[in-house]
């Protein structure tokens, strides 16, 4: 999976799923543009980057905020000169029955986990169209396909990206553009580290491999999807999870 000379932005990319994206990435040879909230966790992983031989550079990014998603794919348009590869990984959790969910919850969880991936689809996609190659690859997760009680907002979100997958995949495939989504399942990450043991252990049972996933199993499926290898796949939902959900 050779990815020299692509360039990859990662949202997201601070912490879990993103940041293991961004590592595998590069290792594979892609210059990254790793965009977050925290200056400072985005500094770490660029010195992780360039300290192993690749290419990286920081961009400070709220992608529940229009402008400045805007302003920063700009600067990382401007810095690297194209855009090859997207990762739509950023996306946080405000779970509540929906019966007591306040309407701001709703709204930051869809805000966050989709609307702003169709943003940054509409900010890089000028560069992949112009030199007629491109990946997108959307985080989606398996309570995008199954539901999850407790998380209506979570798991409208994720069914939401993985219904702009597919919709984009029809729209720019003609340009040699694909657009795939991966949903992991139950994936040892920040986010699952404070639930229960109790609870990760009933999760376990429901798992046919017997174990959690890692970030770097999610991270290996991000870039398979981005290489040449997987240049006939487009549309697309890879199961990330272990056999958890099947069929």
């Amino acid at each position: 999976m050779n990815l020299e000379g692509r360039v990859a932005l990662v949202t997201g990319a601070s912490q879990g799923i993103g940041h293991a994206c961004a590592l595998a990435l590069a290792r594979h040879g892609a210059s990254v543009a790793v965009a977050a909230r925290s200056r400072e966790k985005l500094d770490e992983l660029v010195g992780q980057i360039t300290s192993a031989g690749g290419k990286a550079a920081a961009f400070v990014m709220d992608v529940a905020n229009e402008e400045q998603i805007k302003s920063g794919i700009k600067s990382a348009l401007g810095q690297f000169s194209k855009i090859d590869i997207l990762v739509n990984n950023a996306g946080i959790t405000r779970d509540q029955l929906v019966m007591r969910m306040k309407r701001a919850d709703w709204d930051a969880v869809l805000n966050t986990n989709l609307t702003s991936a169709y943003l940054c689809i509409q900010q890089v996609i000028g560069s992949m169209l112009k030199q007629r190659w491109g990946r997108i690859i959307n985080i989606a997760s398996i309570f995008g396909q199954m539901g999850q009680a407790g998380q209506a907002n979570y798991a409208a979100s994720k069914a939401g990206l993985i219904g702009l997958t597919m919709a984009m995949a029809r729209e720019v495939a003609s340009r040699n553009i694909t657009c795939n989504a991966v949903a992991p399942g139950f994936i040892e990450t920040s986010m699952t580290a404070v639930l229960s043991e109790e609870l990760k252990e009933t999760a376990v049972k429901m798992i046919p491999l017997g174990r959690v996933g890692t970030t770097e199993d999610v991270a290996s499926a991000v870039s398979f999807l981005a290489s040449d290898e997987a240049s006939y796949i487009t549309g697309h939902v890879l199961n990330v999870n272990g056999g958890m959900l099947m069929g």
